[in-house]
């Protein structure tokens, strides 16, 4: 496939619903939805996509009710044991975009782990976004920025890029969101300023590699512009 984008960036939406058709608690349906990303990580790197970052858990998400928000993060922690190990061995590089301070020490210690372990892997890097907010992130930039004692005729869109929790990654070129929904929800809301957007009616834990490579034909058939017209001839 042709025009094949750089950097996907998924929000995984759906995982409670699919858990409701089948009659079953919401977080059963963030079990199988953690369960998916491995497979979706090998249907991006067989495709030669360079960056997935995965909307694991953002800021808001800590508003959810307790008992689902403790189950998030146990199922977190039990995720990176499992699929971790596995996913080192097939050559994937992992980091993370967030604020860990408001994370377990012991999920902030895994992750660490995680992200030392894969280091120098190079088939593909999965960006997980836990405790991520794009509104947080820039406020984050600016903080950084002005204890730096950066003037203000200094600050460019390149200096802030370099602050932000994605610095090195290339921005996302692709932005899709599963289970119909078409909202940013504060996700990658700098990076993605030119990214096209798929949304499909597929819930999270159903996105596999056939949803996958929709989105990636739609992607491919779209032209980008940047703001700027093509070129006549």
């Amino acid at each position: 496939m042709n025009n094949l984008p750089r950097h996907i960036g998924i929000i995984m939406d759906g995982n409670g619903r699919w858990a409701k058709k089948r009659g079953l608690p919401r977080l059963f349906g963030h079990r199988a939805g953690a369960e998916n990303i491995h497979n979706v990580v090998e249907a991006c790197a067989d495709f030669g996509i360079e960056v997935l970052t995965v909307y694991a858990f953002s800021t808001e998400n800590w508003g959810r009710p307790k008992e689902e928000v403790d189950g998030l993060m146990q199922l977190l922690q039990e995720t990176i044991d499992k699929e971790v190990p596995e996913m080192h061995k097939k050559g994937v590089k992992l980091i993370h975009s967030g604020d860990p301070s408001r994370l377990s020490p012991e999920l902030q210690k895994a992750i660490e782990k995680s992200v030392e372990l894969t280091k120098d892997n190079d088939r593909i890097i999965l960006n997980v976004a836990l405790n991520y907010g794009g509104r947080a992130e820039i406020v984050k930039a600016v903080r950084e920025i002005v204890q730096e004692g950066i003037k203000p005729e200094e600050i460019t869109e390149e200096l802030i890029s370099a602050h932000l929790y994605t610095a090195g990654l290339p921005d996302p070129d692709l932005i899709i969101r599963t289970a119909g929904e078409m909202r940013l929800s504060n996700f990658l809301i700098w990076q993605a300023a030119y990214a096209e957007y798929y949304s499909t009616p597929a819930l999270w834990p159903d996105f596999d590699r056939k949803e996958l490579e929709k989105a990636l034909e739609a992607y491919a058939g779209r032209e980008r512009k940047f703001g700027k017209l093509p070129s006549i001839d």
